[in-house]
């Protein structure tokens, strides 16, 4: 189960950690938190060399009800960073947190890995055909809707079936355009609630059936703080413990805030299974 990145194959059949570094001020944990080039290159540092294989940058907010951010408002946000980021360290594997193909490209231009795209390609008809375009590992997450409309749109017959066929359709899609290296997330948090996210979670291995790497983002969502009644930075603990359960149930990728935790799970759930 490995994936080309920029012509480094990575091998997801041990799991890899993927460090989330927001460039939007409103983020739902880490909004407004990295202002300036110095405090970017010191966390993603940090993140690094705590063992992140790779780093996904993100400058549109994607939680529940999040203002709309223009393209150009995302684009002069995020750009210049990967190309400070490229530069300052040559061989990182940067992800791009963006729907827009517009993003997409020209952060690719720059030296982008990955794109990791909340609607799968729904949101942008253009986007299957960039990322085909130039060959990279696509991330593609099941949302409903938009992250304006999305709390709205939580009806379901069945959650994971109904998630396990949206599923089928764009990657069949995505193989029709010739896009080889393709990821799943199941979008926590993303039109479904707090229930269906646990019953998502416990038949995650279901996902096994797609024959694609499996990437869960659960990083101090909602999920965990309103089951536990704290708050966002009160949840890394509960954060660890699901990571946890996702390793068991067959997670290939964690999409974290804290490198290090989640490296030392996998160390942990490498260690059991050795």
């Amino acid at each position: 189960m490995t994936i080309n990145c920029k012509g480094q194959l990575i091998d997801l059949s041990n799991p890899k950690v993927m460090g989330i570094l927001n460039l939007t001020p409103n983020s739902f944990f880490d909004g407004g938190k990295y202002k300036n080039e110095t405090e970017i290159i010191a966390q993603v540092q940090k993140m690094l060399s705590e063992g992140a294989t790779f780093i996904d940058i993100g400058a549109y907010s994607s939680k529940p009800n999040a203002e709309f951010v223009s393209t150009e408002e995302e684009m002069a946000r995020i750009v210049p960073i990967v190309d400070l980021l490229v530069q300052r360290f040559p061989n990182i594997l940067i992800s791009i947190d963006t729907f827009r193909s517009q993003v997409a490209e020209a952060c690719i231009q720059k030296g982008a890995a990955l794109i990791n795209d909340i609607s799968a390609g729904k949101l942008d008809d253009a986007m299957l055909g960039v990322v085909a375009r130039y060959n990279l590992p696509y991330i593609m997450m099941h949302m409903r809707g938009t992250p304006q409309t999305m709390s709205t749109l939580t009806q379901y017959e069945d959650v994971v079936k109904e998630v396990l066929l949206y599923f089928s359709e764009r990657i069949a899609v995505a193989r029709s355009l010739g896009i080889n290296d393709l990821i799943v997330d199941p979008g926590f948090g993303f039109a479904k609630t707090l229930e269906q996210n646990y019953e998502v979670l416990q038949k995650m291995e279901l996902f096994q059936q797609l024959k694609l790497p499996v990437l869960v983002g659960i990083s101090r969502k909602s999920m965990i703080y309103k089951t536990l009644n704290n708050n966002a930075s009160e949840s890394l603990n509960g954060t660890t413990t699901l990571n946890t359960i996702s390793l068991l149930k067959g997670a290939n990728i964690l999409r974290v805030h804290d490198v290090k935790e989640a490296v030392e799970c996998i160390t942990l759930f490498n260690k059991m299974n050795s």
